[in-house]
C-alpha cells in the first residue's frame, strides 16, 4: 500500500509540471493580442490617408525637379527607418526562436531525467519498504555474526545517503522545469508580439514604397530631356564629390588625433569581399550620359540584403545624398575611402568604428532606383579607382 501511494504521488507531480506549458500558452492569445492589431491597422489606415493626400498634392501641382527631390528624400528617409526596424525586429526574433529551441531541449531533457529519478526512487521506495521487515533487535543480540551486522548497516547508510542524494537533484530538476516552463511562456508571448509588429511594419514598408514609386515617376516624367538628365546627373555627382571631399578632410585630421592606425587597402587589391551578394556590373569608367562617366560599379542585389565593409575602418558620413540616396562613407587609412549608395537603411552612424565583413547598412532602392542594388565606389585621396581590381 505504502509504495503504490508513493509512486502515484511521484506520477502526479510530474503530471502537474508538464501541463502547464500548453494551458499557459493557450492563455497568451488575450485581449492585448487584439488591442495591439486593432492599433496598428488604425495607424496603417492613417498612413495610408496622408499619403494618398500628399500624391494629390502632387498630382494638382506642377511640382519642380526640386520640391520632387525633397518629397523623394523624405519618402527613402522614412524607408530607412521602417526598414530599420524591421531588420531589427528580425533578429530579435531569430534570436527568440534559438532561445525557444533551446528551452525546449532543456524542457525535454528535464522530462527524461525526472521520469529517470522516479524509477529510480520507486525502486529505492521499494527496497526500503522490503527492508523493513528485518529484526534489527535480532542482529543487535546475535553477535556471532557481528561482522555480517556492521556490513548491512554500513550497506543501510550508504543506500539512504544515496536515495538522499537523488531526491535533492529531483527536487532540482523539478524547480528548474517549473522555470524553464515559465520561460518558455514568456518566449512564446514575446514571439507572437514580435510577429504581429513585423506584419505591421512590413505593411507600413509597402505603403511607404507605393508612395516613392508615386513620387519617383513624377520626378521622372518632369526631368524629361536628354539635357536635364545629364544637368541632373552632374548636380548628383558634384553632391557626392562634395561630400567625399568632406569626407577626406574629416579623415586625415580623424588620422592626426588617432591612437589606432588604419593600412589602407593597397595591400588588399584581389583579396577583399564583395560589400554585396549579388552579380556584379563593372561599369567603372564607362560613359553614362553625355560626358558623365561612371566613377563606381553596380552590384545587384536582393532589397533587405547586408551591406558589409569591405575592410576595417570608421564610417564619416552617413545620410541621404541626391541622386545616390543613403550613402555610407568608410574611411580605411591611408588616403582610402570605400562609398556605399542607393542603401534601403543605414546601420552606422558618422563616427562608429566597423570591421571587415560588418554590416554597415541594406541593400536598397534609394536616390530614385527601380530596382534594388549597391552603387560602390572606392576613392584614394579623392580620386576615384577601379573597384573591381581589389575584389577576389
Amino acid at each position: 500500500m505504502f509504495l503504490r501511494t508513493a509512486l502515484s504521488l511521484l506520477s502526479f507531480c510530474l503530471l502537474m509540471l508538464v501541463s502547464p506549458l500548453a494551458c499557459s500558452q493557450d492563455s497568451g492569445k488575450g485581449s492585448s493580442q487584439q488591442v495591439r492589431q486593432a492599433q496598428q491597422k488604425e495607424q496603417l489606415a492613417q498612413l495610408q490617408a496622408e499619403l494618398v493626400a500628399r500624391q494629390q498634392v502632387l498630382k494638382n501641382n506642377k511640382a519642380s525637379a526640386e520640391e520632387l527631390e525633397g518629397v523623394l528624400k523624405q519618402s527613402e528617409l522614412e524607408i530607412a527607418k521602417v526598414a530599420k526596424a524591421l531588420s531589427s525586429t528580425k533578429q530579435s526574433l531569430d534570436k527568440i526562436k534559438d532561445e525557444q529551441q533551446a528551452l525546449q531541449k532543456e524542457q525535454g531533457e528535464l522530462k527524461t531525467a525526472i521520469r529517470q529519478q522516479q524509477s529510480l526512487l520507486a525502486s529505492q521506495l521499494k527496497s526500503a519498504f522490503m527492508a523493513g521487515h528485518y529484526d534489527y533487535a535480532k542482529m543487535l543480540f546475535y553477535q556471532e555474526d557481528a561482522k555480517s551486522f556492521e556490513r548491512v548497516i554500513t550497506y543501510y547508510k550508504y543506500v539512504a545517503k544515496a536515495r538522499q542524494k537523488e531526491i535533492e537533484t529531483f527536487r532540482d530538476n523539478v524547480a528548474r522545469l517549473e522555470a524553464v516552463n515559465a520561460e518558455l511562456v514568456e518566449k512564446a508571448e514575446s514571439l507572437a508580439r514580435l510577429q504581429d509588429e513585423q506584419e505591421n511594419q512590413r505593411a507600413i514598408l509597402l505603403t511607404r514604397q507605393n508612395d516613392r514609386k508615386a513620387t519617383l515617376n513624377k520626378l521622372n516624367q518632369t526631368i524629361a530631356s536628354e539635357s536635364q538628365r545629364i544637368a541632373s546627373l552632374q548636380a548628383n555627382e558634384k553632391a557626392l564629390m562634395d561630400a567625399i571631399e568632406k569626407a577626406r578632410i574629416a579623415a586625415e585630421r580623424a588620422a592626426r588625433e588617432a591612437t589606432i592606425t588604419l593600412d589602407g587597402l593597397a595591400k588588399l587589391k584581389g583579396q577583399l569581399d564583395s560589400p554585396v551578394k549579388g552579380r556584379i556590373r563593372k561599369l567603372f569608367g564607362n560613359r553614362r550620359q553625355g560626358q558623365v562617366r561612371w566613377k563606381g560599379i553596380v552590384i545587384d542585389g536582393a532589397e533587405g540584403d547586408p551591406v558589409n565593409s569591405i575592410a576595417p575602418g570608421k564610417v564619416l558620413y552617413a545620410d541621404w545624398l541626391r541622386g545616390f540616396g543613403l550613402v555610407s562613407i568608410v574611411d580605411h587609412g591611408d588616403g582610402y575611402m570605400s562609398v556605399y549608395g542607393h542603401n534601403q537603411a543605414l546601420l552606422k552612424q558618422a563616427g562608429d568604428e566597423v570591421r571587415r565583413g560588418e554590416r554597415i547598412a541594406l541593400v536598397g532602392r534609394s536616390g530614385g532606383q527601380e530596382f534594388p542594388n549597391l552603387y560602390f565606389e572606392i576613392r584614394h585621396k579623392g580620386k576615384a579607382v577601379n573597384p573591381t581590381i581589389f575584389i577576389n
